[in-house]
Formats: C-alpha cells, structure tokens, sequence
C-alpha cells in the first residue's frame, strides 16, 4: 500500500469534498464514497488492503470517544429508557432480520450474521446538516442511540465473526457468557481508564500533557476492554461519558480550547477518511464480483435498505404502543409521540460505524480458506450506507415539515440563564474578589461597569423579539468596533515583522492574546 501518496489523496479527497458538497447539495459522506470508489480505478490504489484489526482500533475509539464527550448526560437519562429499549433490543432485532432476509436470499447463515450487524447500528452524524434541523432532544436520542447500539451491534459481530471463522461454537452458554463479559468488563475498563486519565489530570500542569492524556484514554479503554474480550466500543463510550463529567473541573481552559479543536478537527479527518478507504474497498471488491452476483448485491442493497427502515417503524410503532398502555395504566404521560416516532424512523443513518465493520472483516477463515462472501459483505454495506444517507436525506426535510415538531428554544434559554446567574453571582462576589485582588476602587468601578452592561445586554435577549432593542444594538456596535482594533492591531504586528522591526517569535506571542481576544469577541453574539 502506498502509504505517504494514500494520506496525500484522503486529505485532498476530504477538502475537495467539503467545498463542493454544499453546492451540489450532495450528502459529504456519499460524495467520500465516490471519491474513494474513483480511486480505485487508479492502478496505484487499485490493491489497497485495509487491516482489519488496524480499522477497528484506528477509527472507533477516536469517533465514539468525541461523541461521547460532547453528548448531554442530561438529556440521555431523561430519554434513557427509549434510549436503552432502541440501543439494544432495536439492533439486535434489526440485525436478525437482515441475517434472515440474507439467508432466505441464499446467503450462509454466517456471512448473513455478520451483514446483519454491519448494517444493525445508526450513526447521528452521518448527515450532520439534517441533524442539526431536529430539536436537540430528537438529535441528543438518536446520538446516544447510535452510542449504545454500536456497542450492542459490536457484540453481535463479534459472535458472528468469531462463529465464522471456526474460533468460536454457536451455543447458549456461550453467546450468553460473551455478552455479559462484552457488557460487564467494557463498563469496567472504561471505568477504570477513566479514573486513571483523572488521576493523571489531578497531577499534571502542562498543556501539553494534558491533551496527550485525552488522547490516550480512549485507545486504553478500547485496548484494555479488548485484552479481556470485552467490548472496546462499550469502554470508550463509559470512559467518553465519565471523563465529559469530570474533567472540566481538573483542566485548565487552554486545555479546553486545544481539546476541542483538535478533537474536532481529528474526528473530521478520520470519519472522512474511513469513507474514502471504504469506497476503495467497495469497488475493489465489486470488481472482484462477476455481473450476476454485482446484480444479485444491487438487489441485497435494496432490500435490506428497505428492511431497515420497516424494522425501525415496526419495532418505534411497537413499543411507543406498549410504553403508551403501560403509562396509562400507571397514570403517567409518555415523552414521544407519534410526531417523534415519525421524525425518528426516517433518522436511521448508517454510517462510519457499518463500514469499520465491513472492512474489519477478516479475509481468511481458522482453517485458511476465504471468508466466505466477504467482498459481498463490504459492498452491500457501502450500499446500504449510500442508499440511507441519500434516500432518507431526501426525505427528512419533507418529514420534518409534517412532523411540525416544536421549535427548540431551551438551548438559547439555559445559556441566558447560566450567563445571567453566573454575571449577577460574579457581581455580589466582586468586593470580596476586589480586596483579594489589592484592586483600587477606579478598577473595581469600571469592572462593574462592564460586567453590568454585559448583564444589560442578557436581559434585553430575553426580553426583545428581535435586535431592534437598543441595549443590543449599542452591544453589536461595540463588539464590532473592538473586533476591529483587534484586527487592526494584529496588521500592525505582521508590518512590524514584514518590516524587520519584530521577530517572528514576538509576532507569534503577541498574536496569541489577539487571536484569543478575536475568538471571544467572534462568540460574543449567540445566534
């Protein structure tokens, strides 16, 4: 494999993609697939061969840590029954089926388990422009869904996988114990990568190691729960949703600001990455598919796809009926309705989760022949996640139009109300901050001043209906004005360096406190 030329082509194929997509109104993830398959024709790239031990460790702990850390705790225990309920009985259900269906299609029994998984989990952010039109509890559900079910999908796949290859027998006992030591140790090692990355960060000042700490805990997690042949999916999930808890309060806020930018920017790279591996990958093995059976998967593709989202109505219809009798039985008030069922149906994306599986699938079996149908398996996942993302992209909009749900307004609410309550118990606190401090009183006074205002501004929010208010107005101005002396004091700095009247290294430092100052002042006025 071409290592150094195959990084060069992803990050080209991911910036070429994120500038056209919007304009030819293509889902990105569809876009990377395509790229990838293109790719493929080329003779250099025409062998690629992920590993798949490499797929599964590269990728998973990276993508799910990021979207465990930045998850509402809040909202997944209010919602947390259908949570639990569509995370785990929803996938094993939905990968059952397909192995069925599969089966009945002519499929082996292990192969169809093994497709049936790959295809069994939802991602959130498959589409992150369609999820960001649904109120965020709809898109906090179906995030902590997709959290849940990949572990529960990864179990399944593992048994199927194992049970394959000839590694493991097929029996009660032995699926039951695979399941709850999955369960029960992936908890624990993301557990206890958890507190041992907080007892880290207790102890440690620099910046540097402290990202380096974030960095590792979930790949420890993964790789400790994996040791015991425990879920690793499950343990980065645990250790992404304690360390989400508790490590606000241990690191400092640079810290903060380089975790979030370089986790967001890592789990950019590797979701867009993976798509593109995937789509080399899918036309590789299509090409290895004579035309019958590339016709005979065209077909596959379409009916699990259509199965999927019938399984997903079926079993939503099925227990919000159940969850409505047994609430009106007892005299409680069941939190979805028909609206949400409606929206949530037509919101299972497959994604990044699907094709690590695909790919992951190993190429030789215990006895060292072929897996069985493996090409088949990796195309007819990319297709499924092509055909969802696209189908039900298009759908969506028109669903959410009849779904009328309610606009969502506690975002804007809870961030007024954290703003005011943290500037008016900032205020009383200030005399004591003051003599703390050894502040003169002009100090304290114009401190007060601009906290007051600020505080001015938080009220006029809650009050107007639109930016007509004068408190806001004068506000905009004046974050307006300060953006611009900023600016314009960090073009005084480059003539200064262009004019070999500063070095580099002062123009750096300097331009730090502007570039921090300019970022702040950017974030001043919430949408």
């Amino acid at each position: 494999m071409l290592g150094p030329e195959l990084v060069v082509v992803l990050g080209l194929a991911i910036a070429v993609t994120a500038g056209i997509a919007d304009r030819i109104r293509v889902a990105p993830p569809v876009l990377l697939l395509l790229f990838g398959a293109g790719l493929a024709l080329v003779p250099q790239f025409s062998d690629v061969q992920l590993p798949a031990d490499a797929v599964l460790l590269l990728f998973l702990p990276a993508l799910l840590y990021w979207e465990s850390l930045t998850t509402s705790l809040r909202e997944i225990r209010k919602n947390l029954r259908g949570i639990v309920l569509m995370g785990t009985l929803l996938v094993v259900l939905t990968a059952g089926a397909v192995a069925v269906l599969l089966h009945l299609l002519g499929l082996p029994w292990g192969p169809a388990w093994v497709l049936g998984a790959a295809v069994a989990p939802t991602d959130a952010t498959a589409v992150g422009v369609l999820t960001r039109m649904l109120p965020r509890r709809n898109v906090t559900v179906l995030r902590a869904e997709s959290l849940v079910n990949d572990g529960t999908t990864l179990v399944v796949y593992g048994i199927a996988v194992a049970v394959t290859v000839g590694t493991q027998q097929l029996t009660v006992w032995g699926v039951s114990g695979m399941l709850l030591l999955s369960y029960v140790g992936g908890v624990a090692a993301g557990l206890a990568a958890a507190w041992v990355g907080t007892l880290v960060l207790r102890r440690v000042e620099s910046v540097v190691l402290q990202n380096l700490v974030t960095l590792l805990v979930p790949f420890v997690a993964f790789l400790g729960a994996e040791a015991i042949d425990a879920s690793g999916v499950l343990a980065v999930v645990t250790a992404g949703i304690v360390v989400s808890q508790v490590a606000p309060k241990l690191d400092r806020a640079e810290t903060r600001q380089q975790v979030r930018a370089f986790w967001s920017f890592l789990t950019y790279l590797l979701n867009g990455a993976l798509f593109v591996l995937v789509g080399i990958e899918a036309m590789i093995a299509a090409r290895a598919l004579d035309p019958t059976e590339l016709l005979r998967a065209g077909g596959l593709i379409v009916a699990v796809a259509v199965l999927l989202v019938v399984v997903r109505f079926a079993f939503l219809n099925a227990a919000g009926g159940t969850i409505w009798l047994v609430t009106r039985r007892t005299g409680g008030r069941p939190r979805e309705g028909h609206r949400d069922r409606l929206v949530s149906g037509f919101a299972g994306f497959r994604g990044a989760v699907s094709l690590a599986m695909a790919v992951a699938v190993p190429r030789t079996l215990e006895s060292g022949g072929a897996f069985p149908d493996r090409d088949l398996i990796v195309f007819v996942t990319a297709g499924v996640v092509v055909l969802t993302v696209v189908g039900q992209a298009l759908v969506l909009p028109a669903v959410l139009r009849r779904a009328a749900l309610p606009e969502d307004e506690s975002v804007g609410e809870e961030r007024r109300y954290a703003e005011r309550t943290a500037i008016e118990e900032a205020l009383d606190a200030l005399p004591r901050l003051a003599r703390t401090a050894g502040a003169d009183r002009a100090t304290v006074d114009r401190v007060r001043k601009d906290y007051e205002a600020h505080l001015d501004v938080i009220q006029a929010r809650e009050e107007a209906e639109d930016d007509d208010h004068p408190a806001l107005q004068r506000h905009d101005a004046a974050v307006a004005l300060e953006l611009a002396l900023v600016q314009h004091k960090a073009a005084t700095l480059l003539r200064l360096r262009d004019a070999d009247e500063i070095d580099d290294l002062v123009l750096r430092q300097v331009r730090a406190g502007y570039d921090a100052e300019e970022a702040r002042l950017e974030g001043a006025t919430p949408p």
